[in-house]
């Protein structure tokens, strides 16, 4: 069973000392925050090694860049459960933004329900510290509160979330 070391390792790599290019937070600060929320959630290891992972797997030019690494000291494992998430994280893109939570197919695999939950609840921090800066502020501030209802993570929970980071 993965420990998360040689995935975060990866992902630490890769974002190196790049910066969000709206907020100019470090980019492996998502992970950090990630990883902070997920051990409130109780979550396995192999999750948080995933979730490492995610980012690497998120898009198709991503995907294709994390092929040509050296990936033999990680999970498959965990790469399956990141193809999860992105499968599921992609259906529903602010750009595809429904402002129904009925909309959103959740996983059948819990651990990605739980990375979901550490991804929304670190993105949706970082965007309400920095909303002004963006021109779709209103869309995606309902973009965040349709997918943490859809995850069931009430506003008070949330905000005791938060507390965490």
């Amino acid at each position: 069973m993965s420990n998360y070391i040689e995935e975060y390792k990866l992902i630490s790599e890769e974002y190196g000392d790049r910066k969000a290019t709206r907020s100019q937070i470090p980019l492996i600060k998502h992970i950090d925050e990630g990883l902070v929320l997920l051990d409130e959630l109780r979550a396995t290891n192999l999750t948080k090694a995933a979730y490492c992972l995610h980012p690497l797997l998120q898009n198709d030019a991503s995907m294709c860049k994390f092929l040509k690494l050296d990936t033999t000291a990680i999970s498959i494992d965990a790469v399956v459960l990141a193809m999860e998430y992105r499968r599921v994280a992609n259906q529903y893109l602010p750009k595809n933004f429904r402002n129904r939570f009925d909309f959103i197919e959740l996983s059948s695999i819990a651990e990605v329900n739980q990375m979901l939950v550490a991804d929304k609840v670190q993105n949706r921090k970082d965007f309400t510290c920095h909303c002004n800066k963006y021109p779709n502020e209103k869309q995606l501030r309902g973009y965040f509160k349709v997918w943490l209802a859809a995850l069931g993570i009430s506003y008070k929970y949330y905000l005791e979330l938060l507390e965490l980071l």
